[in-house]
C-alpha cells in the first residue's frame, strides 16, 4: 500500500469520526486521547487505585499548520481569527500576538512548488501567510539561558514560564530565534473576568508587570478534551493539534495519523538548521486550497476587543 493511500485511510471524515467516537461535537474530539496525565510542577504521573492497571501514556504535544488552507482570514474580511481568539481567551494585551500571522514573500523554483524567498536569483511570485505560535522547541535556547530557572520544558514537551520566579532580565527573549516571547512593560489591563482565574504556568492570566510571557500551547485545554483557542477559531481548519506519542492530530474536522500526514505533505519546521527541534510543523502553501492566490493581499490589523477598560503606558515585544 503506497503512502498516499495509507494516509487517505487514516483520515476520517467528521461524520464518520463522530459515529465511531459517539462524540457530541468536533470541538471535543480530542478527549479520547488527552487524559490528565502529569503534574505541571513535577511531571509525576497521578497515582492509580488499581495496581493492575497500566499507567496512562505521557502526552507529547505538537502542532501542524497547513499553509495551503491559510489566507489570513482575508477572504472573510476579518483579521486572523486564530490570533484574535488567542487574545480573547488569554486576555493578551496590545500589541502582543502570541500566535502572529506573518505575510512572507515567496520565490518561484523549478516545478509547481513554492518556497520562502532567500535566493536572489529567483523571481518573487507573491506571498504566503505564516501563523506563528511559540515553537515549543525540544532544545529551547530560552530555557538554556534563563539564569533563575523561570522557564523550563515539561515532560509533555511544552515550554512554560513561572511568573513567580521570572525576574524580567529578558535573556530568553534575546535567545529566542523565532521572536515569540513578550515582555510586560507596564501594569497589564485586567478585565473583571480575569480576577476569577487562578494563574498557573499553563494559563498565564492575569499577566504580571515585569515578566515575560508567550504562547503556552494550551495543554490544560487539551486534557479537558478541548482544542486550543486558535484551532477552534480557524475558519479553514488550517491548524492541527496532536500527540506524537499516539501519532495522531486533529483540526476539529478530521483526524490524521500525524507521521503519515507530515511525510505525505513534505512538512518542515522553521529554522531546523539551528537544532532547536521545534514541535510546530508546517505544510507549505499560500492558501490555494481556500482560493487564495499568491498575489492576493495579506492579513488585516488585529483587534484587542476585550481590553476596553484600561490601557498601559507602554508595551513592547
Amino acid at each position: 500500500m503506497d503512502q498516499e493511500e495509507n494516509t487517505r485511510r487514516w483520515r476520517l471524515s467528521r461524520r464518520r469520526f463522530l459515529q465511531l467516537a459517539g462524540a457530541a461535537g468536533a470541538a471535543t474530539l480530542v478527549s479520547a486521547w488527552v487524559p490528565r496525565t502529569t503534574s505541571v510542577e513535577t511531571g509525576e504521573r497521578p497515582a492509580t487505585h488499581d495496581s493492575g492497571a497500566s499507567a496512562p501514556r505521557l502526552r507529547q504535544w505538537m502542532m501542524i499548520i497547513d499553509q495551503r488552507r491559510c489566507d489570513g482570514c482575508r477572504s472573510l474580511g476579518v483579521p486572523p481569527r486564530c490570533t484574535e481568539a488567542c487574545i480573547q481567551g488569554h486576555f493578551v494585551p496590545e500589541p502582543m500576538e502570541w500566535i502572529e500571522v506573518y505575510e512572507h514573500e515567496m520565490a518561484a523554483e523549478a516545478g509547481p512548488r513554492l518556497h520562502f524567498h532567500g535566493d536572489p536569483h529567483l523571481p518573487i511570485v507573491g506571498t504566503q501567510l505564516i501563523p506563528t505560535p511559540c515553537m515549543q522547541c525540544q532544545n529551547p535556547p530560552c530555557v538554556n539561558v534563563c539564569p533563575v530557572g523561570a522557564t523550563w520544558s515539561t515532560p509533555e514537551g511544552v515550554v512554560l514560564i513561572d511568573h513567580d520566579r521570572c525576574v524580567g532580565c529578558r535573556m530568553c527573549m534575546a535567545a529566542c530565534p523565532y521572536e515569540r516571547r513578550f515582555f510586560t512593560w507596564g501594569d497589564p489591563p485586567i478585565p473583571p473576568e480575569a480576577l476569577f482565574v487562578e494563574r498557573n504556568p499553563e494559563h498565564q492570566v492575569p499577566l504580571r508587570k515585569g515578566t515575560v510571557t508567550k504562547c503556552d500551547f494550551c495543554p490544560e485545554m487539551a486534557r479537558e478534551g478541548r482544542l486550543p483557542f486558535c484551532i477552534q477559531a480557524c475558519p479553514h481548519a488550517a491548524i492541527y493539534y496532536g500527540d506524537l506519542e499516539e501519532d495522531v492530530a486533529t483540526n476539529g474536522e478530521e483526524v490524521v495519523k500525524a507521521s503519515l500526514f507530515l511525510a505525505a505533505n513534505t512538512a518542515h519546521r522553521m529554522k531546523e538548521q539551528l537544532g532547536t527541534r521545534p514541535r510546530v510543523y508546517y505544510i507549505g502553501g499560500h492558501g490555494e486550497l481556500v482560493g487564495r492566490r499568491p498575489t492576493d493581499g495579506g492579513r488585516l490589523p488585529v483587534r484587542w476587543d476585550w481590553k476596553g477598560q484600561a490601557r498601559t503606558e507602554r508595551w513592547h515585544r
